[in-house]
């Protein structure tokens, strides 16, 4: 059982364990030390978002994997997918990124890609974990450390690749509004958007390192949905903090989650003959109208736990061209190795531009079934299945629900969060199932 990291890396308060600055220190020693074994002095890519924290963390792991006798070179503010591209494009034995995603200012992460571009398998976290345990025994942290200088040419290179992989994408005629969520997207899409033509609007793209993910990105779709119909615009596209993840607004201001963009994109790929195998993999959240709709397109869908890594790991085994998470991440293997929002947010637009139809006309027949999910603050992550009361009361809500619904408790993989999921036909079903399981975690692990 991994300790440190969960399902988007290692994640914490900055300043805080295990983002103290000896655990940095002793994460970059590791690391260095894992990939020595492949590589002599490898060369590690490090990126980071724009929180006030990223530049300190980031000069701190740098420290350890130069003392580890890595060679470390530093691309700036740039966004997650595009350091997993630039460590496989120029063979780079890892890639590091310094970003907590879509949660708060306050905290910060490291996450770390192989040098094939994928996030690592657990049982490698796992390696370096017990590494990280073993060098905590004895470590300093440095007194000071940098980064080195940012070399501006990895960005560029990132942005090329973008371009590249939707050739013939003009956006003229049309007003797309962007939404930055004043994080590592900030750096990166007012340009590239605008050299594509049309009308580019783009808002919270100004970072101070306290603004990412405030009241604005992915976290709060419905912003840039009443921008875009305030606007009259055509769609509205919002990212999270280090971008790794896009949803999006149709001219009428509703939201468009991860669920709709895999109706959108599978129906486009399977014209277009790219979806192999007819199938498409999502999550154990993805809403029972989206397996629903993809049925009557003879599309099957398979699931997976959440978590990107673990839908991409179901796709390679069933040999799959299309999968994601209805938050957001999309994967296109045939493009890159993670989610990437811009990449999925340029996707979007093509198939758009390509039909000759407005987003909201593509997926007006996706019914979704009432789903809501209840988040409980807890002090530990016990198992679920062995606290009686609360798998009695989850058990109860399955039978009740049988084929007319699905029920979905899990532990957060970054956050000290359980989650209820319930999906049924009726929303007083749905609110009363959801609040009972949420009430019997809450009385016996609340925090």
């Amino acid at each position: 059982m991994r300790k440190l990291f969960g399902t988007d890396g290692i994640r914490g308060i900055a300043g805080e364990a295990p983002l103290d600055a000896r655990t940095i220190y002793a994460v970059g020693l590791a690391l260095s030390h894992q990939v020595n074994g492949t590589y002599h002095h490898p060369r590690i890519l490090l990126g980071m978002d724009t929180r006030e924290s990223s530049e300190w963390i980031a000069a701190l792991i740098s420290a350890g994997l130069a003392e580890g006798g890595a060679i470390v070179e530093n691309a700036g503010v740039i966004t997650t997918p595009a350091i997993a591209y630039l460590a496989r494009r120029h063979g780079f034995a890892a890639g590091v990124v310094i970003s907590a995603s879509h949660n708060p200012w306050q905290d910060n992460g490291i996450k770390v890609f192989g040098s094939d571009g994928y996030k690592l398998p657990d049982e490698t976290e796992l390696r370096i974990e017990e590494e990280i345990f073993r060098r905590l025994e004895s470590v300093e942290s440095p007194q000071s450390g940098h980064a080195p200088a940012v070399n501006p040419k990895y960005r560029a290179d990132y942005e090329e690749s973008l371009r590249s992989a939707v050739p013939g994408l003009h956006l003229d005629g049309m007003h797309v509004v962007l939404d930055c969520a004043n994080g590592a997207a900030s750096a990166i899409a007012p340009e590239l958007f605008s050299g594509l033509g049309g009308t580019i609007h783009v808002t919270h793209a100004t970072p101070d390192g306290r603004n990412i993910n405030a009241s604005c990105g992915a976290l709060h779709p419905e912003v840039v949905a009443a921008e875009t119909k305030t606007l009259g615009a055509d769609l509205g596209v919002t990212f999270d903090g280090d971008a790794d993840r896009a949803l999006f607004a149709d001219a009428h201001g509703r939201v468009v989650n991860g669920d709709a963009v895999m109706l959108l994109a599978a129906r486009d790929m399977k014209q277009r003959g790219m979806l192999d195998n007819l199938t498409v993999v999502a999550t154990t959240m993805s809403n029972m109208g989206l397996e629903a709709a993809l049925r009557r397109d003879g599309i099957r869908m398979l699931r997976a736990p959440v978590g990107d890594k673990y839908v991409l790991e179901r796709m390679r085994q069933e040999n799959a061209a299309l999968g994601g998470e209805q938050s957001g991440h999309i994967l296109f293997p045939h493009l890159a190795t993670t989610g990437d929002g811009l990449l999925t947010a340029l996707v979007v637009l093509d198939a758009v531009c390509r039909s000759g139809h407005p987003l909201h006309e593509l997926v007006a027949d996706l019914r979704v079934y009432p789903q809501v999910i209840v988040n409980v603050r807890v002090r530990e992550k016990k198992p679920l299945d062995k606290i009686a009361t609360v798998a009695d009361t989850i058990h109860q809500a399955e039978v009740e629900l049988a084929e007319n619904g699905r029920v979905v408790v899990r532990y957060s993989g970054t956050e000290a969060l359980a989650r209820v999921m319930i999906e049924a036909e009726s929303e007083e079903v749905m609110r009363r199932h959801a609040d009972r399981i949420a009430a019997a975690i809450r009385a016996e692990l609340g925090a």
